[in-house]
């Protein structure tokens, strides 16, 4: 049996996000969107959105220094952090709730895996 989040543990995380994101903050909401989303982020914060999406753990004071020297304040840099930390976690949320179904429903598992290489278009034994 695979776990699931139950409804009200998905709706308080949709909330954070929606929060995160949306919500009143100093940096506008594009620019939160868009590292939530690691993908057309401002030039001067793009290494640190970046970082903080696939490493987070090496994420150092230098790099935070950066952001800021290229004119992102420290207000900005917090919610970019926030944004791009919650953006990778969604991330990784959703592909390992999409790996269970999977094993769950061996039909689906091309929903994670991708199709079959015999069914995609271009590929063929015989090239």
């Amino acid at each position: 049996m695979v776990l699931r989040m139950n409804g009200r543990a998905r709706h308080l995380r949709e909330r954070v996000v929606e929060r995160a994101v949306q919500g009143p903050g100093k940096t506008p909401a594009n620019a939160r969107r868009a590292a939530f989303e690691n993908s057309g982020v401002d030039e001067r914060a793009r290494l640190l959105v970046g970082k903080i999406a696939h490493h987070a753990w090496k994420v150092t004071g230098e790099d935070v220094a950066v952001t800021k020297s290229a004119g992102v304040a420290e207000d900005e840099i917090f919610e970019l952090a926030v944004c791009a930390a919650l953006g990778q976690a969604t991330r990784q949320l959703e592909s390992a709730l999409a790996a269970l179904d999977a094993a769950e429903d061996p039909d689906s598992a091309q929903s994670v895996a991708g199709p079959p290489a015999s069914r995609i278009e271009g590929l063929d034994d015989e090239a």
